[in-house]
């Protein structure tokens, strides 16, 4: 399969966003390879894809291994040392919304490695395919002919979580496709749950399409390594030693892909990784199938049609970065759109979407490495203008679910619930005093996300159905919100790691713009009356706060603590939802104290610490008054992805000052770096 192609630099000539995107190199902290769901996800932890051995985004060994033989002589590009072979020469990294790009070089042969996952979400089917394509294209570099040949392997580990658990291995013979999978021998269906966890159901699969030629095989990792390192004749049958203890034998998926590389032309050639999980999530004991698995749909179903839309899918997603690397380069110049690039695939992929039992889809979050919560309402929050940019049914199968659970006679409290449970099992709250007390609850936080959630999502869908569905707990909601919201007592925010705080006074603001945007629905709604009523409460609110929350040239953490601050990302509501609520100078007075108090890699969430969060200096950066200020918010951002210490996916919560992460790893929070390019979207900027 021989194409014309030009390196991704020459490639974006053509685009003067694209260009600049790509102009400065960028080291991400980690690198997205395989991103699709919370369990099928690898990543690679270093500068280079040659330094050591991907990982599942926990840190755990999920290895993939790729060689390069290059007129006999052997090379590493994916993976740590093995065999004293020499490493390629890591030109580039370039990470793109759905795509991860790097660029390796020998002397005679340039390889430009291609890591592309689907997520394409005007098109739900494929954005839900548990499918990343390994590509490969080679380009002599000296002008003369080469015998190549590209080895490339994934470790059974990534299907099996314990490495004493048997482990069994089969092959798929398709018309199109070589087809190999492997998983455990007791397929365990959705029997844990947990935050420091990964699958040990389901099947790992390696396709080969037969246009490409080679062969794929399952063997023992070292063998088939071996014998491709070694330029011995690569395995044609599989091992048959299943099943085995995974420990004993360490099996693998290989492929072998002989390429002969032309002068002038471009030899191109791909893989398919795949995971078929069978069945993603319990909710409410009902167990759920991917929803791409919807009617008749199997594994086999599923890579035949990879296979066969390949050439599309490239297209498109190709198209796809384009497209938003161009929008958010035009909002927010090229270090936002490289951030903003690194965060699109992990705000996805820390989700499932699952097909329920009356044909409706479910999408929930895992709250990866801090408790493991499914569908935590406050996690949601913040990654809220990311859906509501690229998907809006995306937010609607997050927050509708919350609502029915509510809705239940297992929620007995006046106010929404935190979460649904310990991801994968979506069968009712655990965090705090779960289902049985009001001990570590979030009341404040949560009613006002679920009603500021909803007036977003009727916003962006030009539609008050859903709200009218759920009037009956907005209305709820909002009278606690009327009664307890202005002056919380102690209890928990979003921000939970920071403890309990009475008087907290971004709290407060939520609060506000919550009862505000209630009066918005019920104007939408024809509840003229509720509307006028609930828009005055929320003025006199908005007045009782300027007085009580002052402390001179700034306003206070709490309101009974003078000489404290902390970041207002609340307010970003006011102007999303179009509210126009708080004074202008309310945003001015603000922004310039921030100014003062920002650290080298950005700002601290309040003046308590010096630990920030990346979502939350997104939302407040998307509040600024031109693109100058804007970018003087994001640069430090910019900086500490580029240079943090903490090499792994994307942390929200990290010190402003040292760089290092506190804790959390590759949660879609970070969705919340689209916040600029939404709100830019609704007012009518973009």
């Amino acid at each position: 399969m021989s194409t014309r192609r030009q390196p991704v630099s020459a490639a974006s000539s053509s685009s003067p966003a694209l260009r600049r995107f790509t102009a400065q190199p960028f080291r991400p902290p980690a690198v997205p390879l395989i991103a699709v769901d919370p369990y099928f996800s690898i990543w690679s932890f270093t500068d280079k894809l040659t330094d050591e051995g991907t990982r599942h985004w926990t840190n755990h060994h999920h290895d993939l291994r790729g060689l390069l033989r290059v007129d006999g002589r052997v090379f590493r590009f994916i993976g740590g040392p093995f065999e004293e072979l020499p490493a390629m020469e890591q030109v580039s990294v370039v990470v793109f919304p759905t795509r991860t790009v790097y660029t390796f070089q020998t002397p005679e042969i340039e390889l430009v490695l291609t890591f592309l996952t689907p997520m394409l979400p005007e098109d739900l089917d494929v954005f839900s395919w548990p499918v990343t394509y390994v590509e490969f294209a080679l380009t002599s570099r000296d002008g003369l002919a080469h015998e190549t040949s590209i080895y490339f392997d994934m470790a059974g580990r990534i299907a099996i979580d314990e490495e004493r658990a048997d482990a069994v291995w089969f092959r798929q013979r398709q018309d199109e496709s070589e087809v190999i999978g492997l998983g455990t021998f007791d397929q365990r269906v959705l029997a844990r749950s947990g935050d420091d966890v990964r699958i040990d159901w389901g099947y790992l699969y390696l396709a080969l399409p037969k246009s490409m030629g080679g062969q794929a095989v399952t063997r023992c990792h070292h063998e088939a390594r071996t014998a491709f390192v070694r330029g011995k004749a690569f395995p044609t049958e599989d091992a048959t030693n299943y099943p085995c203890p995974y420990f004993n034998f360490w099996p693998s998926l290989s492929a072998e892909i002989p390429v002969q590389v032309k002068p002038g032309a471009t030899e191109t050639r791909y893989v398919i990784a795949a995971y078929d999980d069978i069945y993603s999530l319990e909710y409410y004991g009902r167990k759920l199938r991917p929803y791409w698995r919807r009617g008749d749909a199997d594994a086999g179903s599923l890579l035949k049609e990879a296979v066969r839309r390949h050439d599309e899918i490239k297209r498109r997603c190709e198209q796809f970065d384009k497209r938003v690397v161009t929008e958010l380069d035009s909002v927010g110049g090229p270090e936002y759109a490289r951030l903003a690039s690194l965060a699109y695939r992990q705000s996805c992929a820390a989700h499932k979407l699952a097909a329920d039992y009356d044909g409706s889809f479910v999408y929930f979050s895992k709250e990866n490495f801090s408790n493991g919560s499914i569908n935590t309402v406050d996690v949601t929050y913040p990654s809220a203008p990311f859906f509501l940019l690229f998907q809006p049914a995306l937010l609607e199968a997050q927050i509708g679910p919350i609502f029915d659970y509510a809705r239940s006679g297992r929620w007995k409290f006046p106010f929404a619930p935190h979460d649904l449970g310990t991801y994968p099992k979506a069968n009712g709250q655990t965090y705090g005093g779960g289902e049985l007390s009001e001990r570590d609850q979030m009341p404040v936080e949560e009613c006002g996300n679920m009603i500021l959630l909803a007036a977003a999502l009727v916003g962006t869908q030009k539609d008050a159905a859903f709200a009218e569905k759920n009037w009956d707990l907005l209305t709820k909601w909002a009278r606690y919100l009327d009664e307890r919201g202005f002056d919380p007592d102690m209890q928990l925010c979003t921000d939970d790691f920071a403890g309990h705080l009475a008087h907290n006074a971004n709290l407060s603001v939520k609060a506000i713009l919550a009862l505000r945007a209630y009066a918005q629905l019920a104007t939408r709604t024809g509840r003229a009356a509720e509307a006028k009523r609930y828009r005055r409460r929320a003025e006199a609110m908005v007045k009782q706060w300027l007085k009580a929350a002052d402390d001179g040239d700034h306003y206070r953490l709490c309101f009974d603590g003078p000489k404290t601050w902390s970041l207002k990302y609340n307010l970003f509501w006011d102007r999303a939802l179009k509210l126009h609520l708080f004074p202008k100078s309310v945003f001015a007075k603000e922004q310039t104290h921030y100014r003062r108090m920002e650290l080298r890699f950005g700002m601290p969430l309040d003046s308590r610490k010096t630990y920030g969060k990346i979502d939350w200096t997104a939302w407040w950066a998307a509040l600024s008054e031109n693109e100058d200020e804007f970018r003087a918010f994001i640069r430090p951002l910019h900086t500490w992805c580029h240079e943090t210490a903490s090499r792994v996916p994307m942390t929200d919560w990290y010190y402003a000052d040292s760089g290092l992460m506190v804790w959390f790893r590759a949660r879609s929070v970070v969705g919340g770096i689209f916040a600029k390019l939404y709100l830019d979207r609704v007012t009518g900027k973009k």
